[in-house]
């Protein structure tokens, strides 16, 4: 089984892990200090098994890391190529995978390339990016920025338009140019070369636009965003891009186990039929990311409909993968749960995220219970709440430093952070939580290790159901006879479960409640109470 399979991946937002050098700012050097914190090969660490590393190329920070400069090099506020090459031996030792962030639908407007393209309109390079005339006085069509406005801005010199699926500073390239694929794939090469495990594909589905340039069409619901009011038919998901991801995925399967996921923008958000369509035929991207959690709302069958239309889109042939935060949405415990009951609902979707059929992806702080908190509008740095404030606050929230023990800001840094720390990380934070019975850091250290030593739960099958009051989700993974049984009360109330007559539990492994030890006999009877918010799971061994 390819270590993607097996692997629980941590999503790390470099800036905002641990600064080493006290400039305020999270950094290589800071994140191979916590190497160990990950995993140790002991049950003192958390025990993942791969990172993703949000972007460390050069930038000009726009919009921090996702408008690249420079795909050969890392950004000295991070650090340098020295660094991340210990940073990749020292996880290497640890049994730990490196997964970098591949940014290649657009570049920083200041990237050698785009500065070549806009110099003059028979520059060798100016076909690297989209430039086009406008129609009648206007841009060339309708089409609008993900940031806001519209996505194309005018260039004062050659009188042309250029195209921008985000911020202008983030200029696209126009991948219908083979030598633009030839570049990024000679890139690409270069960081497999020094041993990259892995890549995060940004917006895949965007790198290819209508050839023709026809308008989107208005939709019906009128969001926040105008970029919300468009039906993205001509953006985005266009054919040729299933080609050059078979080109993709033939270039890393020949440099052995190596993992491709892309980032998929979905239109409608939850149409997992479109992220489920660049897997190909097991020959395009290795996975691709479901989002459905991070729109769906809490409750069994909510959840229920999410794992079960993954399941179906994939078909047996293709790997899930399900997440609940990442650095562009509020984390799960502020979007599901805050306040009352929340480290007991935390800890209810860790223990469903770390069972279900497929690779769990953990953004940094989950693990702690970290919640989003507002950033007031002088702290902001995120261009989309700056741009939006109030109607959307940005995404500065999710972002702000992992907290590790109670000192001045949280142990991230001796600076000034660049974010406002969390207000909690007295209460919540590493140190404090490492040492507490019962501790939600606890709690997923026990799933992840578990997990390690589960071939059922690593690779077995899955069937999903839900009680008849609608409160618990119940499933069962199974692989050679083995089973186990995972139940989730989403519900405030007790909520009584018959357990199916042909399932024989016996051992509790987990229970988010009660704390049993590990291995404790099961003693309920076929039909038993769950406490509110209660999570099990059980084994038939």
């Amino acid at each position: 089984m390819s270590w993607w399979k097996d692997a629980v991946v941590y999503q790390i937002y470099p800036r905002s892990f641990y600064d080493s050098n006290g400039d305020g700012i999270g950094d290589l050097e800071g994140i191979i200090q916590k190497l160990d914190y990950l995993n140790d090969g002991t049950k003192n660490s958390l025990g993942i098994d791969a990172i993703w590393l949000s972007p460390i190329y050069p930038s000009p920070m726009y919009d921090f890391g996702y408008d690249i400069s420079d795909y050969n090099s890392i950004d000295s506020v991070f650090g340098d190529i020295a660094t991340f090459k210990r940073l990749l031996e020292e996880a290497h030792k640890r049994g730990i995978k490196i997964i970098l962030d591949l940014v290649i639908n657009h570049t920083s407007h200041l990237h050698p390339w785009f500065l070549d393209s806009r110099s003059s309109k028979s520059s060798a390079k100016r076909d690297w990016y989209i430039w086009k005339d406008g129609k009648e006085g206007k841009e060339p069509n309708n089409f609008l920025a993900a940031f806001g406005g519209k996505a194309w801005t005018l260039d004062e010199k050659t009188g042309q338009y250029y195209y921008h699926s985000f911020l202008d500073e983030q200029p696209d390239l126009n991948w219908r140019n083979p030598e633009v694929k030839e570049e990024i794939f000679k890139m690409i090469k270069y960081w497999l070369d020094m041993k990259v495990d892995g890549f995060r594909l940004d917006v895949v589905n965007l790198f290819y636009k209508d050839a023709e340039w026809r308008d989107n069409p208005s939709r019906m619901f009128k969001g926040i965003r105008p970029y919300d009011r468009q039906v993205h038919i001509y953006d985005r998901d266009q054919p040729e891009m299933h080609d050059l991801l078979k080109d993709l995925r033939k270039l890393l399967d020949s440099y052995g186990d190596k993992m491709s996921v892309g980032e998929v923008m979905m239109d409608p958000p939850g149409k997992v039929s479109i992220p489920a369509s660049y897997y190909g035929q097991n020959d395009e991207l290795h996975m691709a990311f479901n989002f459905a959690f991070l729109y769906s709302f809490w409750g069994a069958e909510n959840f229920k409909k999410v794992i079960d239309d993954w399941q179906d889109a994939l078909g047996p042939n293709n790997w899930p993968n399900y997440t609940l935060s990442n650095h562009d949405f509020r984390r799960h415990i502020s979007r599901y749960y805050a306040g009352k009951n929340s480290i007991a609902r935390a800890k209810l979707a860790a223990l469903m995220l770390l069972t279900l059929r497929g690779t769990p992806f953990i953004y940094y702080g989950e693990e702690i219970g970290m919640e989003s908190e507002r950033v007031q509008r002088m702290d902001l740095r995120d261009p989309v709440g700056i741009r939006y404030w109030p109607l959307h606050p940005g995404r500065d929230s999710e972002r702000k430093p992992m907290p590790w023990d109670d000192s001045y800001s949280g142990g991230f840094t001796r600076g000034k952070p660049w974010l406002p720390v969390y207000t909690k990380y007295e209460k919540r934070n590493v140190q404090i939580l490492k040492s507490q019975e019962n501790s939600i850091w606890k709690f997923y250290r026990d799933i992840i290790h578990l997990r390690k030593s589960s071939p059922v739960l690593k690779e077995g099958s899955i069937e999903t159901f839900i009680s008849p009051d609608k409160n618990i989700l119940y499933y069962k993974r199974e692989l050679d006879g083995v089973q186990n049984y995972i139940f989730l009360n989403f519900s405030a109330e007790n909520s009584i479960i018959n357990i199916p007559p042909n399932w024989q539990p016996k051992k509790i492994l987990i229970d988010n409640v009660f704390n049993y030890e590990k291995d404790t006999a099961f003693q309920e009877s076929k039909i038993f109470t769950m406490l509110p918010y209660q999570a099990i799971l059980l084994s038939d061994r």
